[in-house]
């Protein structure tokens, strides 16, 4: 992908607007049931005549994703289990009485069918590296792409990038959405450094040593945003935020020198740009997700009171802080993956993945998580310079890493059992 001048172009880019529609919007939603489904199900409602939902795809929530279809009236439902199928046939029956119910696509590629079915957008909010086929059908389609499935581009990130065309992907990640923004008050050439922030999860200010007693329940309450399991855990432990910078190079082409984490509490700045006269753009809003949603569906237009604004007539006070690379690591072992790039981003995260799994189950302690994740990583070894890997090499890669991250865990399960 090549812009003008000969330069790869950003795979977000708020200067371009791909395949802008007037009127109304069809809509494709990806993760219906979660925290991004739900919300983006929610502003979706509240403005008819912006956009009509034509298709929904969820896990395993089979109450929930019929009770969505029938609000909506949509033609489509997948979902990821064959055996839920007749639940869900039951569910909808239920709901639409002697009316068609919708068509329903099932298994593991029903999501990926779906992702390529006629509309304007697909917002793709999955969790998890599953997000990737997705995203990849969506972006081949010609599907302008809400991403808030940053594993999806994570993991393949040359293969995103090879398939998408500038301004095709709209970033639905509160930072990198508040950096799209941003972003659109200069050119690429006037940027110096893009600023992450992080809320800094349960954690802050705690030290390596505090964190050795951590539970999964301690993990789980964070204290700014509502989200699911796995992303809250990331958040804890910042490998969310290594996530982040990820992400925030590939979508920009800005090198990882100049991408920056920066400790902010409240969560009310999302991210920032500091461009070359000095000058830094925030964005800020309260916390809610339904405002990087509604950048997602509607870019370049702003949808009206998506989400609550400031009380300027309110006291408050906003705190940055520097990040701690020694109690937190996550930060820097991503920084040091994505500069390896091909796969070791993939194996990254599917070895974090395996970890958390391990954490929540009670058998592998919070600081080992990252420690496992970055013995994985290591034994990965680095990738052969100027190799672009394939679909089959990414998933074979996130094979190997699972298997070794859940060795590496049990033999520290057995290490632990022997000390005690």
């Amino acid at each position: 992908m090549r812009g003008a001048a000969g330069v790869a172009a950003p795979l977000a880019d708020p200067h371009l607007v791909f395949d802008a529609a007037q009127g109304r919007r069809d809509v494709v939603i990806l993760g219906c049931t979660g925290s991004i489904g739900t919300q983006a199900i929610d502003l979706i409602q509240r403005n008819p005549d912006r956009f009509r939902v034509t298709g929904l795809a969820a896990g395993t929530r089979v109450a929930l994703l019929a009770e969505q279809a029938r609000r909506l009236r949509v033609d489509t439902v997948a979902i990821a289990r064959t055996d839920a199928v007749p639940a869900l046939r039951e569910a909808l029956a239920a709901h639409y009485g002697s009316r068609p119910i919708p068509e329903i696509l099932a298994g593991p590629d029903a999501a990926t069918e779906l992702a390529a079915a006629p509309c304007h957008t697909v917002l793709n909010g999955i969790t998890g590296s599953i997000g990737l086929a997705p995203t990849l059908a969506a972006l081949k389609a010609g599907r302008t792409l809400a991403l808030a499935n940053k594993e999806s581009l994570i993991v393949g990130g040359p293969l995103v990038k090879a398939l998408a065309h500038p301004g095709q992907i709209i970033p639905v990640d509160s930072e990198h959405a508040a950096l799209f923004q941003a972003l659109a008050a200069g050119s690429r050439a006037d940027v110096r450094k893009l600023v992450l922030t992080a809320s800094g999860g349960p954690f802050r200010g705690r030290t390596r040593a505090d964190l050795t007693q951590v539970t999964p329940a301690d993990a789980l309450n964070h204290p700014t945003w509502a989200m699911g399991p796995v992303i809250t855990v990331n958040s804890a432990t910042l490998v969310n935020k290594g996530l982040e910078v990820i992400e925030a190079h590939l979508l920009y082409d800005i090198p990882f020198d100049r991408i920056e984490v920066v400790v902010h509490p409240q969560s009310y700045v999302h991210s920032m740009v500091e461009f070359t006269d000095g000058s830094t753009l925030v964005q800020a809003t309260p916390p809610d997700m339904r405002g990087p949603v509604a950048i997602g569906l509607g870019w370049p237009e702003r949808v009206p009171d998506a989400a609550p604004a400031f009380d300027w007539t309110k006291a408050s006070s906003w705190e940055f802080l520097p990040l701690d690379n020694e109690a937190f690591p996550a930060v820097q072992l991503a920084r040091h993956v994505g500069t390896l790039g091909s796969t070791a981003p993939a194996v990254f995260n599917a070895a974090n993945e395996e970890c958390v799994d391990a954490f929540l189950a009670g058998t592998l302690p919070f600081n080992a998580i990252v420690d496992t994740v970055a013995e994985v990583v290591a034994e990965n070894g680095r990738p052969t310079p100027g190799t672009q890997p394939t679909f089959p090499d990414v998933l074979q890669a996130e094979t190997w890493a699972r298997t070794r991250a859940r060795e590496l865990a049990a033999a520290t399960r057995k290490a632990a059992a022997v000390i005690s």
